[in-house]
């Protein structure tokens, strides 16, 4: 399985990156408006070739096609119907049997999620749960289907592999990171693009400037044990951290 595609990452409802002009974000509407068929990997490239050579781009930090994929496949992203709701409500029951019976329920129609491949051990956004069942251990599944990626690549995944989606860290944010801390990193390499579990393995804090935070983490990534430098605008943490 070739999972190389950038998931549409959000938080607070807004896509990974927001660094678009108004007119880079007129014609990917239009883009997404006028095509008939899946947006693939050459129309992203396209796009972020016309708007680094644009007169509306001087100054600016040049635009990857892996940020123009992102917000178009947010922008195509559905709101969770009733039915994947239901589907959702095995993992709920699955982590809550303990909860208090005056606790109010979680509205599940508000959230959105992740689901770690068993084939990668990366978190890729769900676009849709189709179904359930009980492994023959006993253990739940739901058959997931991920967000950019089409139906020869649904997964089962047992439900304690499934999370409400993490949330990018804002500049403001950074001083909550502390050594120790895990969080979700996204990693781009000529193959892939992906996000991993990770855990902070080191902080070297610096003064912010007019481009946000410029502090370096040191983190490891739990799948590989390897160590990487990154900045806080690949980083992502959990909704309630």
């Amino acid at each position: 399985m070739d999972r190389h595609r950038l998931r549409a990452r959000t938080g607070e409802n807004k896509p990974l990156f927001s660094g678009f002009t108004t007119s880079e974000i007129e014609k990917m509407e239009r883009v997404l408006k006028e095509s008939r068929v899946d947006l693939s990997e050459e129309i992203f490239k396209n796009l972020a070739r016309g708007f680094n050579r644009s007169a509306g781009r001087a100054g600016k930090p040049a635009v990857k096609w892996t940020e123009v994929q992102s917000w178009l496949l947010y922008r195509q992203q559905s709101h969770v119907s009733k039915d994947d709701q239901e589907i959702c409500a095995v993992k709920n029951l699955n982590e809550s049997s303990d909860t208090s019976k005056g606790e109010k329920a979680i509205d599940l129609s508000k959230l959105e999620f992740e689901a770690k491949s068993s084939n990668d051990d990366a978190w890729y956004d769900v676009e849709t749960f189709l179904t359930h069942r009980y492994h023959s251990s006993g253990a739940p599944e739901v058959l997931v289907r991920f967000i950019g990626f089409g139906t020869e690549e649904d997964e089962w995944v047992h439900v304690k592999n499934v999370r409400e989606r993490s949330i990018p860290l804002e500049n403001s944010e950074c001083n909550k990171v502390m050594a120790g801390d895990t969080l979700l990193c996204f990693q781009e390499k000529t193959d892939h693009a992906r996000y991993y579990d990770v855990q902070v393995i080191d902080i070297q804090r610096k003064l912010h400037d007019i481009r946000g935070c410029r502090c370096i983490f040191l983190i490891r990534y739990e799948h590989n044990n390897a160590e990487e430098s990154v900045r806080l605008n690949r980083l992502c943490r959990r909704p309630e951290y």
